[in-house]
């Protein structure tokens, strides 16, 4: 073991950062992500993936692991994966949100946990981030739940959340690229992902130092989804980061 090795075993850590996941999208990594990686899961509710089985079985093992459990609601559009945006109100944005964090609400009392957050998956999320109508029907959502809400920070949706007196916990992407502005590159223009560790590790220093996240996501359907986690871990463990929820501030984790 070098000096430095030695310094930040010894050294107690300077701050925390929640590291999330989105599962229960019938995916093959949910488990190993939820085992000592992750400290919270952003849970699919149905719609855009997933099933009754595979969202139970992942609601028990984060509840096993003590992960905090998130709703993670999405266009109900399995074919493109909730990933195509959509031409919709903000009355119906808000209504296809209760009713399907109402659904994982119910298998979450099931498994004896508690939803904590709310972070809309894919398409939603993306137009929520810019779009007004698609913003204020997923903060009229999280109002009506009571729930924080997982978004871009300095987004129209994060201006929303404002406003309306909302938990806003401003979210990064270790695994996807960003436009100058602050918004992330579409899924379908070139190198949108990342998928290098150099990179990764890259992106992940600029977003702890500039953009001020409380919550670093890791994509669960990515074919690298754990190895991408563990160089996440890697260096934050390096900069003396620990990794805690951000729901710990209310309580912890269920």
């Amino acid at each position: 073991m070098n000096a430095s090795e030695s310094m930040n075993e010894s050294q107690p850590p300077r701050r925390t950062i929640d590291l999330s996941a989105d599962v229960g999208e019938g995916c093959p990594f949910d488990d190993l992500l939820l085992d000592d990686l992750v400290s919270s899961a952003s849970v699919c509710c149905g719609a855009h993936a997933g099933s009754p089985e595979a969202i139970r079985r992942t609601l028990e093992f984060a509840r096993d692991r003590g992960v905090a459990i998130g709703a993670h609601p999405g266009y109900p559009d399995r074919e493109n994966f909730g990933r195509r945006e959509q031409a919709i109100s903000a009355d119906a944005v808000t209504n296809l949100i209760l009713d399907q964090v109402g659904s994982l609400v119910e298998l979450a009392a099931e498994a004896g946990v508690a939803v904590r957050f709310l972070k809309p998956h894919g398409a939603l999320y993306n137009q929520a981030q810019r779009q007004n109508p698609i913003a204020r029907g997923v903060v009229d959502a999280a109002v009506e739940l009571g729930l924080p809400l997982l978004g871009l920070p300095g987004s129209v949706l994060n201006a929303w959340a404002v406003g309306r007196g909302v938990r806003y916990v401003a979210e990064g992407f270790a695994d996807r690229r960003y436009r100058p502005d602050g918004s992330l590159v579409p899924r379908g223009e070139p190198d949108a992902i990342l998928e290098e560790p150099d990179e990764m590790m890259t992106q992940l220093a600029v977003l702890l130092a500039r953009r001020r996240v409380a919550t670093i996501c890791i994509h669960g359907d990515a074919p690298h989804a754990v190895e991408n986690a563990r160089t996440v871990r890697h260096l934050l463990d390096s900069m003396r980061i620990a990794v805690r929820s951000f729901t710990a501030e209310d309580g912890g984790s269920d």
